[in-house]
């Protein structure tokens, strides 16, 4: 059904007006008390075999929608009644900010890819903290909170304009992502070195910590595929040193090798996400749990499709599993048919909780037990 739809409609269309028009259809039904609870029966059976815990939160499995799709918290109840275990909002900028102009983003369907070049539009950190504190939760989930560089903001007071969302967002946060990694905003990967990231990272940390009290906000740091291993490795260590929460793997990628689409797609400028990416940010993932194993979180995101993919990076060392991309070619059944197939294979292997098979294939034995 999903699949006539998408082909006879959202096809057809501009990618960023259907996405808004699909968005606005899934927060409608979210706002009708019966008909939300009917949708999430459907959409969402949990599994009690895939309860995941990580980052000190409890959740109903590993499986949720990265950071992107919702970027001003305005759906969070609609995304849950579809299925997912946890929700990243954002990225959020310390001031509104319209982002680039459009068109900014592009399907590639031969591919299952998507081309952004969004440039963290939202409303402002102010505003969402705003929509956030004033949040009644139909459903339980978990509510991760992505930051990201003011684009007019200097380099040299990227510090300051991370804080000010941190103070800000903080208390409404499950947990805090700083996003160093989009290609979009002009020299905001340039802060993935571990000479400007050290001080960003340890400024964070310690306004979380004065704008909350009682509890410890978790703090990740999202990177992008197209680190050199040497950087990889030097992100790492830095998020050992400091104590970090864990490391989301990966963001979009600016690389176009091996796309089957028309050029006239592929060679706009932005990030490339979905299948395409599977493979490098399943490297990425393995590199960085051979270099930290359980000392933190790693959350593995890029080219997810479907329960094989979320279940290889189970393996490869990832304790929770992203995805988004492929929402959009997967439609609203998605998220299901991941918990499904993650219960089945689960259930076929020799771990006995999902705990027990994170990093797995690291092990010596790990690849021949699964």
């Amino acid at each position: 059904m999903y699949k006539l739809l998408f082909d006879l409609v959202f096809k057809r269309m501009d990618p960023e007006r259907a996405h808004h028009l699909a968005f606005g259809w899934i927060r409608l039904i979210a706002r009708v008390p019966v008909l939300r609870t009917f949708v999430a029966a459907v959409l969402a059976p949990r599994h009690k075999a895939l309860r995941t815990e990580a980052l000190g939160l409890r959740m109903h499995g590993p499986f949720g929608l990265a950071a992107g799709f919702d970027k001003n918290a305005t759906g969070i109840d609609g995304l849950s009644m579809l299925g997912f275990d946890h929700v990243e909002i954002g990225t959020v900028t310390a001031m509104a900010q319209p982002g680039n102009p459009q068109q900014r983003l592009f399907r590639l369907v031969p591919d299952r890819a998507l081309i952004n070049r969004m440039g963290f539009n939202n409303e402002g950190s102010a505003a969402v903290a705003q929509r956030l504190g004033e949040r009644r939760a139909a459903f339980r989930t978990v509510v991760g909170v992505n930051i990201g560089k003011t684009k007019i903001v200097p380099e040299s007071e990227a510090v300051a304009d991370y804080v000010t969302s941190t103070e800000r967002l903080a208390r409404h946060a499950d947990y805090l992502v700083v996003n160093v990694s989009s290609p979009n905003t002009p020299g905001l990967r340039n802060l993935q070195a571990t000479e400007s990231l050290r001080p960003l990272l340890s400024a964070v940390r310690e306004a979380a910590d004065r704008s909350v009290t009682g509890r410890r906000v978790p703090l990740l740091v999202k990177i992008a595929p197209d680190l050199a291993d040497a950087d990889i490795d030097a992100v790492a260590d830095l998020a050992v040193e400091l104590g970090l929460d864990g490391i989301i793997a990966t963001n979009t990628t600016i690389a176009r090798e091996g796309l089957l689409s028309e050029p006239a797609l592929t060679e706009h400028a932005g990030g490339l996400s979905g299948a395409p990416l599977k493979e490098r940010s399943l490297d990425v993932l393995r590199r960085l749990y051979a270099r930290v194993g359980d000392r933190i979180t790693l959350v593995g995101v890029g080219g997810v499709t479907d329960a094989e993919d979320a279940w290889q990076r189970i393996l490869a060392g990832a304790t929770l599993v992203q995805g988004y991309s492929a929402f959009v070619y997967e439609g609203p059944f998605w998220s299901r048919a991941v918990h499904r197939g993650l219960a089945a294979r689960l259930a076929a292997s020799p771990y006995a909780t999902l705990a027990e098979a994170v990093g797995a294939d690291a092990r010596p034995t790990g690849k021949a037990a699964a």
